[in-house]
């Protein structure tokens, strides 16, 4: 377990946050969609050319597509992701979202929403190798996705369309309790809320404990 926990160490607070309302039996699953999740992010942000990102976009999702026994040791973000007990696949959708993000500003609306997609289609595959309904999850992701990208993007063209999606998305459906964390991330962002500050911890709280 000292293996995942430096992995939290990773996580910005908003998520660390998140995860803190994870059962026990959805922890380390979790906390591998979202150290994954933080992965690709710093690479589409960290690469200054499309090109270079996309390649890197492009050795996660093969590993995402074979046998977890076939992956390379040494790599504790994989070795978190055997969590997912063969499940692991479903991730690849969260690579080809945030592939989308490697156009030139202003991105089209689409490829946000391909975006957002990608990051709904990752939970709920988490949702399936916790044995919850997939298609809740589906949902809100995309909708956590959509409220996250308005509330980070630098463009304000994209800003906007994110908005005018996310509107377009309806009420944010409930999902089960071992999918908690993700209600928090929507919450929180939906509200423009970072985790750091006391509004956000009460908000936090009552989405944590409640689910809504």
């Amino acid at each position: 377990m000292s293996g995942a926990e430096g992995l939290v160490g990773a996580l910005p607070p908003l998520q660390r946050l998140a995860l803190a309302y994870a059962p026990a039996a959805a922890r380390e699953p979790t906390l591998a969609l979202l150290v994954l999740d933080q992965r690709l992010a710093g690479i589409v942000r960290n690469s200054h050319e499309p090109s270079l990102a996309q390649l890197r976009l492009a050795w996660w999702r093969e590993q995402l597509q074979i046998d977890a026994a076939q992956w390379p040791r040494g790599e504790p973000l994989l070795a978190l992701l055997k969590s997912w007990n063969g499940g692991h696949h479903a991730a690849v959708e969260l690579v080809n979202g945030w592939e989308y993000l490697t156009g030139p500003a202003p991105l089209p609306a689409a490829d946000l929403l391909a975006f957002a997609n990608g990051r709904g289609a990752a939970f709920a595959g988490l949702a399936r190798v916790l044995g919850a309904d997939p298609a809740p999850a589906l949902q809100l992701g995309r909708q956590w996705a959509l409220a996250d990208l308005a509330a980070h993007v630098a463009h304000p063209e994209e800003q906007e369309k994110a908005r005018s999606l996310l509107a377009m998305e309806g009420k944010p459906p409930r999902v089960a309790r071992a999918l908690r964390p993700l209600t928090v991330l929507h919450g929180l962002a939906a509200k423009g809320r970072d985790g750091q500050t006391p509004a956000a911890l009460l908000t936090a709280l009552r989405l944590g404990l409640l689910g809504r």
